[in-house]
């Protein structure tokens, strides 16, 4: 859209302090934040839940504009699903795997709306309880009456930071991905516990590097769907382009709506991309 950005991704090792002091030290000198690594809320079934801890980041910042990726991850994943069926695949009755759908209920509710046999791994992705869930409507139930808890909790309890992120794949999950056909979530939960074998396989994710590709494509995945364009090898988070979009709309950050993320989703345009890898 004729605007040249700038794009510098920082991280702290997980030190939250250091953190939140570098949103101290780079409002104003910055036009927009994209919040990585966390988020301000959870959005499920029109319902917000916002995280404690993450206020800190909110107040620290007073005049750059700030996204988190909320504002348009729910807008871009039925694209995902769009793009798949225009490349051929029709999700009706596939096995899905949605790791965490209260951190990707855009996601989760479009697998959904596809057809989709799903599985979701809130339990066992964020809290390590081996208790699988089969129905939207639990997912609803669900959040509304645990988020309201969890929410008060430290962050990385609930979500890897720092070293936790480097890893290697456990096992301790990993037969929910060799039931599923396609598997759908972050990427770092679709990584904990990734099997060896994606033979015939959908990934369907965010932030990805040109080294996870080359991982998955060893693994034998047969296609990778990421909801955001690759830029230099590594397709950004929705928090960056979110921090993006809102520098393109000539609005103060509280007065921007969903339609002016809608327009200039169409506009720039932003597509997801399919990747056949094997």
């Amino acid at each position: 859209m004729g605007e040249h950005f700038w794009l510098s991704r920082q991280g702290t090792d997980g030190d939250f302090d250091r953190y939140i002091q570098m949103y101290r030290d780079n409002d104003g000198k910055v036009d927009a934040f994209g919040v990585g690594g966390a988020e301000f809320y959870l959005w499920v079934n029109g319902r917000r839940y916002y995280f404690r801890e993450i206020k800190r980041v909110r107040e620290a910042i007073k005049i750059s504009k700030v996204g988190d990726g909320n504002g348009i991850k729910h807008l871009l994943a039925p694209l995902a699903i769009q793009a798949l069926q225009e490349h051929g695949y029709d999700l009706r009755g596939r096995k899905a795997l949605s790791t965490t759908a209260v951190d990707r209920y855009g996601l989760a509710r479009a697998l959904v709306d596809a057809g989709c046999d799903m599985t979701f791994g809130d339990f066992m992705f964020a809290l390590d309880i081996p208790l699988p869930i089969h129905s939207i409507r639990a997912v609803h139930i669900m959040a509304f009456l645990l988020l309201p808890i969890m929410t008060q909790l430290p962050f990385r309890w609930l979500y890897p930071v720092g070293a936790e992120q480097e890893k290697d794949p456990s096992k301790k999950y990993s037969r929910f991905y060799e039931e599923a056909d396609v598997i759908a979530g972050d990427f770092l939960q679709v990584w904990s516990n990734l099997p060896d074998d994606l033979s015939g396989k959908i990934i369907i994710t965010n932030t990805t590097t040109a080294k996870n590709v080359e991982a998955l494509q060893k693994r034998n995945l047969h296609v990778l769907v990421t909801n955001t364009p690759r830029l230099e090898g590594r397709s950004f988070g929705t928090n960056v382009i979110e921090a993006m979009c809102r520098c393109l709309i000539d609005k103060p950050d509280d007065q921007i709506t969903e339609a002016d993320f809608t327009d200039v989703i169409a506009r720039v345009p932003l597509k997801p991309q399919v990747h056949i890898l094997n």
